[in-house]
């Protein structure tokens, strides 16, 4: 390994979010891939990760795909995971044995995965967000003020969009997004949230946040926050077109959890917007 370089292992590495994040490792100066794991049976293990590349194929990294943890992550120094729940924890577990670090980007987890999470952030430095993008994260700030403002008189609606392929609904960045809406507005998430309608609902509870969940296609991601007054409509929006924002701010992560001593972090601590 080259030293001073930021060893980190990708988890998923045959998968869409995974190549991108080889992508992004092998291409960053101060990052060195380290490990490439996969689940038991693929058909990409054994294979050298630069096979994986998306733009920096033919760059021979000797690091080979395997669903072998504790070979994977033998030599990293971060893991950094968009795979799912149950995937996860079984990393977290030997990341915390081997004193490895992680920047968690799956979503989907139980309040239970939640509170498993947290009790490894009490041995390793963890970072767990929904999602990776800056935009996103500060889109959120902006929905912070946005919600307090608009306090009366305006109704919210939470649209997202996603590829077919997603597993969960509504995504966890619209959930996020719904806390923190909900958070503003002085009141529980779980109290407001409505997640379907049809049929005759009857008028609209001004205290609601609605939800609408639209997959299909390749869609890498849409969210839209739509604050609805009378004579007027807010609608701030962040949408993807690439998930090399994901990456480069996994990368980000990943580099901020390289001095962080253990304990549980989100996306406004590494992007200094935490209060």
């Amino acid at each position: 390994m080259t030293s001073g370089r930021l060893r980190i292992a990708v988890a998923g590495a045959s998968g869409r979010m995974g190549r991108m994040l080889i992508d992004a490792v092998l291409a960053a100066p101060d990052c060195e891939l380290a490990g490439a794991l996969d689940m038991a049976g693929s058909t990409a293990l054994g294979r050298d990760a630069s096979s994986l590349a998306i733009e920096s194929g033919g760059q021979h990294t000797g690091v080979l795909l395997t669903s072998d943890l504790h070979a994977g992550l033998a030599s990293a120094q971060v893991l950094i995971d968009f795979t799912r729940p149950e995937g996860t924890l079984a990393h977290l577990a030997v990341c915390r044995e081997l004193g490895v670090k992680a920047v968690i980007g799956t979503t989907g987890f139980s309040p239970a995965q939640k509170a498993e999470i947290a009790a490894h952030g009490q041995h390793i430095a963890l970072m767990l967000a929904p999602n990776m993008s800056v935009g996103v994260n500060v889109m959120l700030k902006l929905l912070d003020q946005a919600a307090r403002a608009f306090n009366t008189g305006y109704d919210i609606e939470v649209i997202e969009a996603h590829h077919r392929h997603k597993v969960d609904a509504p995504s966890g960045t619209a959930l996020q997004f719904g806390d923190v809406l909900a958070h503003a507005l002085g009141r529980e998430l779980k109290d407001c949230a409505v997640y379907e309608r049809h049929g005759v609902t009857g008028p609209r509870d001004p205290s609601s946040i609605g939800f609408a969940t639209i997959r299909g296609g390749d869609i890498v991601g849409e969210h839209t926050v739509l604050f609805a007054g009378t004579g007027e409509r807010i609608e701030i929006s962040h949408k993807s077109s690439s998930r090399v924002s994901y990456a480069q701010g996994s990368l980000r992560a990943a580099r901020f959890l390289a001095d962080r001593a253990p304990g549980l972090y989100d996306m406004n601590d590494v992007l200094g917007l935490a209060p």
